[in-house]
């Protein structure tokens, strides 16, 4: 079910790509992810090339002869064996002593010279809600006595998000409008959003897909998943509040959702593979939802971080500060049963289309992967170190994922980074309330 180790893992690899033995780079020979990226000169024209990322480069691999394709796409739907055996072809040929170095290095750039994109045209997004410590607190905000609803234990929770308006990192995006109900009015009022949160969520890119009216089955369920991401779920909680019954979130979601440009593929991870257990107690899923080798390692270790930069920050030419940490092992369901679910009704995945995880919170009050956790609805102020505080998110703050999976007798990898900025409306506009379009 879980790809396996093999040479390609081996910590003490190195490469002839010197900055990928940095003890600190995100992108060593044993992590090699997969984007897309145009030359900084081409201004966003041109086709965009697929590459792997090796320390501070990019490996154009048509350009090395690798592939003979601009098509991602067409990559990720390839069977899985196909794509562990390009694995082991790119990890060969970047070793140290390698024969392939002379012709690989004319098709190498540094990233500094490049435009990342998304990772790949996304076709269809789902949003699940796996993190049941962020369902709780959550929860616990709007209902007291039952923060999490009885459904929560049997069903992987999710809902269909908008594909055109995920966004790559480094874009900004307008703060939304919407529908807004204040607590001592009668009536809405269309506002922009003064509760812009965001959500700490990792994105799982599929790669080949089923045929609409066939389900996957869960032990086949990961063969499915090209490589994770990092997803920035947006979300304006004033407007979500007042739209989310009885259909769930609309308005509230689908203005912005940026995700981070490598694919870290399921291989990479296998070393950082961990039992999934459920607390003692909680129901045992469905049959369709339950197989041996998800609790052997359905779960997977990887340390989450959230960090904000504000205006005054960047001004000051301060760095950005840490608001929160948690990990991906508090999923309460996994990548395959996410799958297995999404696909039990007939429902047909393609290559490219997007799962997110949901937020992925941590059990204390100091891991939480949003703003309203942090600040408990907004009561509890964040204080930054530079003077300045945080209930919600202002414009031209701007909001960092970072992820790394490490332990010993492993190498270290990353996932690089996922970063978003909330734009300015034209003042004269925002002071109104009115949307601008120009």
């Amino acid at each position: 079910m879980t790809a396996s180790l093999d040479s390609t893992h081996d910590p003490a690899l190195q490469s002839w790509v010197e900055s990928a033995n940095e003890a600190t780079t995100d992108f060593p020979i044993q992590n090699l992810p997969f984007g897309r990226f145009r030359q900084r000169e081409q201004r966003g024209a041109g086709p965009w090339r697929i590459g792997i990322a090796i320390g501070d480069q990019v490996l154009d691999l048509r350009a090395a002869r690798i592939i003979d394709t601009d098509d991602i796409v067409s990559l990720l739907a390839a069977p899985a064996a196909e794509r562990r055996a390009l694995r082991r072809l790119v990890s060969e040929g970047l070793r140290l002593g390698s024969g392939r170095e002379t012709v690989w290095r004319q098709a190498l750039t540094a990233v500094a010279d490049v435009v990342l994109g998304l990772p790949c045209d996304i076709r269809n997004y789902t949003d699940f809600y796996t993190g049941i410590h962020h369902a709780r607190a959550i929860g616990r905000l709007f209902r007291p006595d039952q923060p999490l609803l009885p459904n929560y234990q049997w069903v992987p929770i999710g809902y269909h998000g908008r594909a055109s308006s995920l966004l790559a990192s480094g874009a900004n995006f307008r703060r939304p409008h919407g529908q807004i109900k204040p607590a001592d009015c009668d009536a809405p009022v269309l506002s922009p959003t003064a509760r812009l949160d965001f959500e700490l969520e990792l994105g799982f890119i599929v790669g080949q897909g089923n045929e609409l009216g066939h389900p996957v089955n869960i032990e086949a369920a990961e063969e499915r998943i090209f490589g994770l991401t990092l997803l920035n779920d947006w979300s304006a909680r004033d407007i979500q509040s007042w739209e989310y019954q009885p259909l769930g979130p609309f308005l509230s979601k689908n203005f912005a959702s940026t995700l981070s440009p490598w694919m870290v593929t399921l291989e990479a991870l296998a070393p950082f593979r961990l039992p999934f257990t459920r607390p003692a107690g909680d129901p045992a899923p469905l049959s369709y939802l339950d197989c041996a080798a998800d609790h052997e390692a359905g779960s997977i270790d990887i340390r989450l971080q959230a960090w904000i930069e504000t205006e005054t920050m960047r001004r000051a030419g301060m760095p950005p500060e840490l608001l929160s940490e948690s990990n991906a092992c508090h999923a309460y369901w996994t990548m395959a049963q996410l799958v297995a679910h999404h696909t039990m009704n007939g429902c047909n995945l393609q290559a490219g289309d997007l799962l997110g995880s949901g937020t992925l919170s941590g059990p204390a009050s100091d891991e939480g992967g949003s703003l309203i956790e942090l600040t408990a609805g907004g009561r509890n102020p964040i204080r930054l170190r530079d003077g300045e505080s945080r209930t919600f998110l202002l414009d031209g703050d701007a909001i960092l994922f970072k992820a790394i999976c490490e332990k010993p007798g492993a190498r270290r990898i990353g996932f690089g980074e996922c970063r978003g900025m909330v734009g300015h409306l034209p003042q004269a506009f925002a002071a109104a309330g009115y949307p601008h379009d120009g």
